[in-house]
């Protein structure tokens, strides 16, 4: 079996697919979506194609070392992007043409269903009491057990009590609508400094959050080593690290007690296998990044599926489901009680109907943003 082809859709609201074609007439598909950086990627996928025509699909992890190791530049957002995608499509081939899930080809499945986490608010910096209750109400009747708000009080650098209390008095209402049965996950992105993050951690430890996520940012290992060191809540991060080797300081230093490697930057589906392997002697767990599209998600409960030292997924809850594949995949992915159960179809799990994709292309006009639904919670536009 060869590679004939390899083509770039571009899909709204912003995401993009990479679709790799066989002379076996068998089709795999990735998303190697960049936020932010679309086009970039693309032309990064355009560059691999050269190497990859004429390859054997089923060789993944050679023709991952020859997209990663050939040029003398490595890595990065942009690189390991492309490659992310690339490397999904080759699993999705490589499990149709053996009529087996790619979880069954990294050693089998540890559980039955994935436990899901929705985004709980959209980007609101000052939610009031009766968005939260709405908001809380919502995810509740959808069936989450946990769910993953943001860190919408803007931060100085050395801020006030004023500012701190402001954030605990939201986020303990928070707690109080959704009670004690509910996990919740807080995202800082990054945004707390280094001397404000231990503070906000201090204050927030009474109401028992799942996770704090990137209360730093991720460049300086040892800046989060600090912040974990000062607070009993887990601490999560890894979404914008890619491959093992970016993983190695921040598993083996222990900064973290949940790794999130993305399946759509690291360098996909085997690289987070790796990650998640180099996380277990640590006793570290995993929850995949995930604020993309349904391919995304069809690669990450790939790996939810075969890993031992899984956490939960995040899903972005849109309300038209498309990051489910309603619209564009053939039977799409249906959450129950806050479960999904482990996809039993070959290869990623989905098949897209092509016609319904040509729905969702993007018309190519870039300099317009797209507009996001106040449901949709996303991070915005290309």
């Amino acid at each position: 079996m060869k590679i004939i082809n390899l083509e770039v859709f571009y899909i709204k609201p912003r995401w993009m697919l990479v679709k790799i074609s066989t002379d076996e007439g068998i089709v795999g598909w990735g998303e190697p979506t960049l936020e932010g950086r679309a086009t970039v990627v693309g032309e990064a996928i355009r560059v691999f194609k050269e190497y990859l025509l004429g390859e054997d699909p089923m060789n993944i992890e050679h023709l991952y070392n020859v997209m990663y190791r050939r040029g003398f530049y490595r890595g990065g957002a942009v690189i390991c992007s492309a490659i992310s995608g690339i490397e999904q499509a080759l699993w999705d081939i490589k499990g149709k043409f053996l009529g087996v899930p790619v979880w069954q080809l990294l050693g089998g499945k540890c559980r039955d269903k994935i436990r899901m986490y929705a985004h709980l608010l959209p980007n609101i910096d000052h939610p009031q009491k009766d968005q939260i209750d709405q908001w809380v109400a919502r995810r509740k009747e959808q069936g989450f057990k946990s769910v993953k708000m943001g860190m919408f009080v803007p931060v100085r650098h050395i801020d006030s009590m004023k500012m701190v209390k402001d954030y605990i008095r939201t986020f303990s209402y928070v707690r109080e609508v959704a009670g004690d049965d509910l996990d919740i996950a807080i995202d800082f992105h990054g945004r707390i400094s280094p001397a404000m993050a231990p503070v906000l951690c201090r204050e927030l430890e009474p109401f028992h959050p799942m996770f704090i996520e990137e209360p730093v940012l991720p460049e300086n290992v040892d800046a989060l080593v600090k912040v974990a060191d000062k607070t009993t809540i887990p601490i999560a991060a890894g979404e914008r690290i890619f491959t093992t080797f970016g993983f190695r300081e921040l598993i083996e230093k222990q900064a973290i007690n949940i790794v999130q490697p993305d399946l759509c930057h690291c360098g996909g589906i085997l690289q987070t296998f790796k990650i998640a392997a180099m996380a277990a002697n640590y006793y570290i767990n995993v929850a995949p990044h995930n604020p993309l599209g349904p391919v995304a998600l069809a690669a990450s409960l790939q790996i939810d599926t075969c890993i031992e030292n899984f956490t939960a997924q995040e899903h972005p809850t849109l309300p038209d489901k498309l990051d489910l594949g309603v619209g564009l995949f053939k039977e799409p992915f249906e959450i129950n009680d806050g479960y999904i159960d482990v996809p039993t179809r070959p290869g990623l799990g989905f098949e897209i109907d092509e016609h319904l994709l040509q729905n969702h292309i993007y018309d190519g006009n870039w300099r317009n943003p797209t507009v996001c639904s106040q449901d949709d919670n996303s991070l915005g536009e290309w």
